[in-house]
């Protein structure tokens, strides 16, 4: 059989871990191929590999029958493959069309406006809806995407490889990106699509390539594999789907916000006049489409940004204008929406970011003397109860981390630290199956001790299979606050655009 992509017997080892350990993939043309495996199981180090940005320290590659070297990015371009990585490569004060051309058009001059008329055209071609002008910070995360799509596209790119594409999307933009994943297919595109989103699979891929803690397991038709098979094969034990908790016991008010008012980056009322109680107890689910709000009312409960009206208690005592290390200190934690912007310090190493909003009290400091040894200690048990994988163990830079294992390490550090309020930011974002249930299970437990737990989620499922209650918040207003257990998910969804249903 002819493959446009083999990779065979692929040997990658780094300090203290086997990445790759003789893993083999092969891809036909015009297929989409899946690679599913858990956070760190060596997904995005293969395809690195294969895009010239690691080299295998054992294994032969092959594009088109042909056996390569590639050494670069520059030498995976000439062989017509391209990558779209899970953290965007964008200038964001460039526009569409100069950061498409960056690095493409030699010499000292360019022709912008001939690069742009190539750029609309693809967009046109692929239905990318993009056009070469707008400004990249100006543009949305799943538009920002598109435009990573088109630098491939614009450079021939034949073999596409997406890591994690759907981590920071809507539902609806994920629902376009596999429009778009399937004209490239019909185009006669071989498409590598990286994920541990088992849906998403099944809605795209034509085969999946199952790897585990580096090591090949299994290649399955997707249209013959269940869920539960492929999930099993990932983790290496059945997995659960379902949130087995018992009803919640409610106790005394901890969050409360009251008439809530804050203004969004544009100068703009993104949060208007929004209240909400958070009990001891309880896992109150915030639902809407991103972008409504969710993102002002958090960061104004947690300090990050400045209220400019109403109220939040925080156990009785109004912490509206209190700084954002007084709130840690009353307990209150804080999953971020954005694990590399507001959750980890990337060039620290993973033990200072475990402690690093603890770092000057004991036992980890003694009159501003560092004690190294409580401060591992410490550490290396959040990095063991989490899974979080590294090669390095706690000395790795949190930097070198993958996106899910970054994200187990925050959680981590959150819910080790004992919060009384825990705001939980799409708190399994990037996370596989098995990851995702281990942190589903801490999330309830959380709440049978006692702690009041805000969930923020794009995802309609994790709302309602982990909430006691759903507040819906649309253009930055509550809407209606719902039990989970008499909800209903279509009029929900109605209430986060905006329509609450008569007699509510």
């Amino acid at each position: 059989m002819n493959y446009v992509i083999e990779m065979l017997d692929i040997w990658k080892e780094f300090p203290g871990i086997i990445a790759n350990g003789g893993i083999t993939l092969q891809v036909k043309e015009g297929e989409i191929h899946a690679i599913l495996g858990e956070n760190g199981a060596g997904k995005s180090t293969l395809m690195s590999i294969l895009f010239g940005l690691y080299h295998a320290d054992k294994g032969v590659i092959k594009v088109r029958g042909k056996e390569v070297s590639i050494k670069s990015p520059n030498d995976a371009f000439d062989l017509g493959i391209g990558m779209v990585h899970q953290h965007f490569q964008l200038v964001h004060n460039f526009t569409v069309a100069e950061n498409i051309i960056m690095g493409k058009e030699g010499g000292f001059v360019y022709d912008i406006r001939k690069a742009s008329r190539k750029i609309k055209d693809i967009s046109e071609r692929y239905g990318l809806s993009i056009e070469p002008d707008m400004v990249i910070e100006d543009i949305t995360v799943g538009m920002q995407q598109r435009v990573e799509i088109l630098k491939m596209l614009y450079r021939d790119a034949d073999i596409l490889i997406f890591d994690e594409p759907t981590a920071v999307l809507t539902p609806q933009e994920i629902d376009e990106l596999m429009q778009i994943m399937k004209n490239l297919a019909a185009e006669g595109k071989s498409i590598i699509l990286i994920t541990h989103k088992l849906e998403e699979i099944k809605a795209v891929a034509d085969r999946c390539t199952i790897i585990r803690r580096g090591r090949l397991i299994d290649v399955v038709d997707v249209n013959r594999a269940s869920v539960e098979d492929m999930a099993s094969a990932m983790v290496g034990r059945p997995v659960s789907f379902k949130v087995e908790k018992a009803p919640s016991k409610p106790g005394k008010p901890i969050l409360e916000v009251e008439h809530l008012s804050v203004m969004n980056s544009k100068k703009v009322l993104g949060v208007n006049d929004f209240s909400l109680t958070v009990h001891s107890g309880e896992i109150v689910g915030l639902a809407g489409v991103d972008g409504n709000g969710q993102t002002e009312l958090v960061e104004a409960i947690t300090g990050l940004r400045k209220a400019e009206s109403g109220t939040i208690r925080f156990n009785g005592r109004d912490i509206t204008t209190l700084s954002i290390a007084q709130r840690n200190d009353m307990g209150l934690g804080h999953i971020p929406e954005d694990r590399q912007k507001r959750g980890l310090i990337l060039s620290l190493p993973l033990s200072a970011n475990m402690v690093i909003k603890k770092f000057t009290k004991k036992p980890f400091s003694n009159h501003a003397i560092l004690d190294d040894s409580e401060i591992r200690s410490y550490s290396e048990e959040i990095v063991s109860r989490f899974d979080v994988r590294s090669g390095e163990g706690v000395d790795s830079l949190a930097g070198k981390l993958s996106g899910g294992n970054q994200q187990k390490a925050i959680i981590g550090r959150e819910i080790t630290s004992d919060p009384d309020l825990l705001i939980a930011v799409q708190p399994t974002r990037g996370l596989d199956v098995g990851a995702i249930e281990y942190i589903h299970k801490q999330l309830v437990a959380e709440r049978d001790r006692g702690k009041a737990i805000l969930l923020v989620s794009f995802e309609l499922d994790e709302i309602f299979n982990l909430s006691d209650r759903i507040a819906v918040i649309s253009s930055g207003k509550l809407i209606d606050i719902v039990d989970t257990a008499s909800a209903d998910e279509h009029d929900v969804g109605l209430m986060m655009a905006g329509i609450k249903k008569e007699g509510r």
